[in-house]
């Protein structure tokens, strides 16, 4: 939402809408924007209503569908035969569980498709993944029953905008094509058309070090030779740094890519 508010929109409340709590029991490691919602839910009686109203104080431009309102959590099974459960708690993985892979992601309990979601995709012109954490921002949208479906069924060119980085506890060790052929594991071969990649080194001046201490590092292009999908290269990469909170000690969000360049590209292909 606060990615989609328009520029008019109030910064300071931008902020608030992204701050995360950093202490307080039940509390800490959540993010204000979360709790608002979830006070709205509760006025309203009414999640999508909720949404709605959320849009409107920040003044979102375009539409917000989720891809479900059922009560469910994800639940990621690790190499080790290990289950965790709850999107909070795969993205702030133990040490030990972070340097194992994720062997599967799924919901419980089972979740069924938004109307609304399955009708945006019916209608769409071109479907885009990512960038984002791949398992709790993008394939958690996949395990939803009838949403992999309605993709390999629409008509619309589907793009996948492989991360800048990889992600301890999710993507460790991850190249381009391996972030490619776990997108495919749940939505199937063949229905990704394009993957956008990065080819340069340009990152900010110092960053690199800071990720290194979260044990992240650029995602590396394995693409040569490779015709399954069609591939997109080039410099996708921000000079910008965003800074996050002091209150908050991981650095993944330094790195961004170029939004300007990225929409250009993906224009492109329609």
């Amino acid at each position: 939402m606060v990615g989609l508010a328009s520029n008019d929109s109030d910064k300071l409340l931008r902020k608030l809408f992204t701050y995360r709590y950093s202490a307080g029991v039940g509390i800490s490691g959540m993010t204000f924007g979360n709790l608002f919602m979830a006070a709205l839910t509760d006025i309203y009686q009414d999640q999508e209503k909720a949404i709605d109203k959320t849009c409107e104080i920040l003044h979102v431009q375009g539409k917000i569908i989720p891809v479900s309102f059922d009560k469910t959590n994800l639940v990621a099974t690790y190499e080790n035969g290990e289950e965790v459960l709850g999107e909070h708690q795969i993205d702030e993985v133990s040490e030990k569980l972070g340097n194992q892979k994720i062997t599967d992601l799924k919901v419980f309990p089972k979740a069924k498709a938004n109307p609304k979601a399955l009708n945006a995709i019916k209608e769409a012109d071109l479907i885009v993944f990512g960038p984002g954490d791949l398992f709790t921002s993008v394939i958690c949208n996949l395990v939803v029953d009838g949403i992999a479906e309605a993709i390999k069924n629409s008509k619309a060119k589907v793009v996948y905008v492989v991360n800048l980085m990889t992600r301890f506890g999710q993507t460790n060790n991850f190249s381009a094509k391996d972030h490619l052929e776990a997108v495919e594991k749940y939505l199937g071969k063949g229905v990704v058309d394009y993957c956008l990649v990065n080819n340069s080194n340009e990152f900010p001046k110092g960053v690199l070090e800071r990720y290194k201490e979260e044990k992240a590092f650029p995602v590396k292009d394995d693409f040569n030779g490779y015709d399954k999908v069609k591939i997109v290269r080039g410099n996708f990469i921000s000079a910008q740094v965003y800074e996050k909170p002091k209150s908050d000690r991981l650095f993944r969000s330094l790195i961004r890519h170029n939004s300007d360049k990225l929409a250009k590209a993906i224009f492109s292909l329609l």
